[in-house]
């Protein structure tokens, strides 16, 4: 039987890892088989009853009673007659005639006695000789008994001893042809660990990440510590904070920053048209026509506000916002009269709308490369002042990736959005668009089905991920998706772990202002320093080591069906992948918590193949042509980075 470890299976750089699926090959044999003892053997006498004895004596003693005393008599008459010849009472020859007839009868007597007592003698040998049989029989079925338990504890020990060492935890990936992940609700800390583990393993690997956080959360908080650890230094925007240092679109034409602008105006009107979208595009493209290549956010609000007659236009002359030649170029973009009036109204609603952005690039600095960058909102900032930013920055990088080329390998730049069902549905389309395009993956987190939300969900070659869904009614469609018929099963290690982190609250540290490398780039590490980041840098690794103590939960386990009610209740780190296969749709169960890449019965193979290898008669296995589980691949040479302009 093929052997497989742990150590066999290495991060691959064109797998994406969700989580690990519990599971075990062999079924736990129980108890060791009892050791017969004597007492178990089955009772039967090995030795003479002596009741039985003295019984068979008894009844011989009854039946020789008669026979001795006519004996006995005969002997005492004898002697009498001879004292009588003695004493020459009678003749000698009636003396002669006398003893000879008493001995005779006396001998007759004792003989029959003592036939008797031959064969009472004989009857006690026969039953010791059958107690000797039963003894000896008892002491070879005693031995067989002892044989086949030796024979049975040899089984049960191997069977031990495979269910002892056999793996447990088997890694969740998506199939090779998959370009998006939805993930569809869950908590702050479950979408923590998922994009932690995703995270961590793509970095691992030599990929590159830009995680857009819109969840207010900090949920990439530990992937964070976990590259700084690694030797990477990340990149990290807390916006409105950072939004002056912030470069992302700056080098955009004018035609895509108009698109870019007019969707992050279109944020408030979530039934907006196409053509409200064009006429606000065809606005912001003729402002920046007269604004020059590389106008700033200020410049167009300034803009703006002339062309909307909104203020006086002279304190922005004074600020450099606006030349004057620029001025009387804005004041005859339009022509006159109702059409004028439509305009002016567009104008102030886009001053109004983009002003939040207005310091966007106006303390932009030359920044090192990262493989990791964070955007993220600040949570004390409005609610809807960061829907404009997640917008823009949503936006801006579908038009980075547009005119990037097509990456060699999928995968190698990942670009996770937390909380996308706070962008419009066409900024989502776009996005997704624009990752398939470029062969970069995209992973959004949704933390309630929307009907936005519905429409997208796995469309295309997408993976769907369903987490914890507390809304019965987002349940009620998750369980439709996947189909009810589904029994997973659940490990009580996920159970007991997911409520230690449940009060994960951590807030982002702005690394823009003073970045900088330091250390080994972290692709240069192996897994094991991996392991070692996930004990020691995150809240997991720490919550895990600690389980990890209590021997009784690890090989534990619940079946469920997938069920509404089953849905709403699942622990904060379960997750249920699911995708359409040519058999029909696939759904697995796994816990995206990354600590578990750190036990010592987790692969990084999966289950099926892994089962495929062990369960392979040595006979039937064919010397593979590579390595089932091939080592860490090197990043291909590309680099997509929204500071070079393409």
């Amino acid at each position: 039987m093929a052997d497989v470890h742990p150590e066999h299976a290495q991060l691959q750089a064109d797998r994406i890892y969700l989580g690990w699926q519990y599971a075990m090959l062999y079924p736990d044999p129980g108890p060791p088989p009892k050791r017969p003892s004597p007492g178990e053997v089955p009772e039967e006498p090995v030795a003479v009853d002596p009741a039985w004895v003295r019984r068979e004596r008894l009844q011989e003693d009854l039946l020789n009673r008669p026979l001795k005393i006519v004996g006995i008599f005969m002997a005492v008459l004898a002697v009498l007659i001879l004292g009588l010849g003695v004493s020459e009472v009678i003749g000698w020859p009636f003396v002669v005639i006398g003893l000879v007839a008493t001995g005779g009868v006396a001998s007759i007597c004792g003989y029959a006695v003592h036939q008797g007592e031959r064969a009472l003698r004989s009857r006690i040998k026969e039953q010791e000789a059958r107690a000797d049989q039963r003894r000896e029989r008892r002491e070879r079925e005693l031995f067989d008994a002892q044989e086949e338990h030796a024979e049975r504890y040899r089984e049960w020990a191997a069977k031990k001893e495979q269910y002892d060492r056999q793996l447990t935890w088997y890694a969740v990936a998506v199939p090779d042809e998959i370009d998006r992940i939805d993930v569809a609700g869950g908590t702050l800390p479950g979408w923590s660990a998922l994009i932690t583990l995703l995270g961590a393993t793509r970095l691992y690997s030599g990929g590159h990440l830009t995680v857009l956080d819109l969840s207010e959360g900090a949920i990439a908080k530990d992937l964070i510590e976990l590259a700084r650890r690694g030797g990477d230094d990340p990149l990290v925007w807390v916006l409105p904070v950072d939004l002056p240092r912030l470069d992302l679109g700056a080098t955009l034409p004018p035609e895509a920053f108009a698109d870019v602008l007019a969707h992050v105006v279109s944020v408030s009107e979530e039934h907006r048209t196409t053509r409200d979208l064009s006429f606000d595009n065809a606005i912001l493209e003729r402002v920046l026509e007269v604004l020059g290549q590389n106008a700033t956010i200020n410049q167009v609000t300034a803009a703006l506000r002339a062309l909307a007659q909104v203020g006086d236009p002279r304190d922005d002359l004074r600020f450099g916002l606006l030349t004057a030649t620029q001025l009387e170029r804005i004041g005859t973009l339009f022509g006159r009269g109702v059409t004028d009036r439509v305009v002016i109204e567009r104008a102030w609603a886009l001053e109004s709308q983009l002003r939040k952005l207005e310091t966007l690039g106006s303390e932009a600095v030359r920044l090192p490369p990262a493989r990791l960058r964070v955007v993220s909102m600040d949570r004390q900032a409005g609610v809807f002042g960061n829907r404009v930013l997640g917008t823009y920055v949503a936006t801006a990088l579908t038009h980075i990736l547009r005119q990037a080329p097509a990456s060699e390998r999928p995968w190698y730049h990942t670009i996770i959005v937390a909380g996308a069902d706070k962008l419009r549905g066409d900024v989502l389309d776009r996005l997704m668009d624009a990752c398939e395009t470029s062969q970069t993956g995209l992973v959004l987190t949704y933390r309630s089905l929307t009907p936005t939300v519905r429409e997208r969900l796995g469309r295309g070659h997408a993976a769907v991920a369903f987490m914890r869904l507390g809304n019965a009614e987002d349940a009620r469609v998750a369980s439709e998706h996947m189909g009810t018929e589904h029994r997973l099963e659940l490990a009580q290690l996920t159970e007991t772990i997911s409520p230690a982190v449940d009060g994960l609250n951590a807030f982002y540290t702005s690394t823009v202002a003073n970045a900088g490398r330091t250390g080994p780039n972290a692709q240069e590490k192996g897994q094991d320093d991996l392991k070692e980041g996930i004990t020691e840098s995150t809240e997991w690794g720490r919550s895990a080591t600690k389980a990890m103590g209590e021997e009784r939960v690890l090989h534990r386990s619940r079946e469920f069906l997938v069920e509404p009610h089953q849905l709403q209740q699942l622990p904060t780190t379960s997750v249920i992948v699911t995708h359409a296969t040519a058999e029909g749709r696939q759904v697995r169960l796994a816990d995206a918590n990354p600590a578990i890449l750190t036990f010592p019965k987790t692969t990084l193979g999966e289950f099926e193949e892994v089962r495929r290898v062990m369960l392979t008669p040595p006979e039937l296995e064919e010397t593979p042509e590579e390595d089932p589980f091939p080592p860490n691949l090197g990043p291909p040479p590309e680099r997509l980075d929204w500071r070079t302009r393409h």
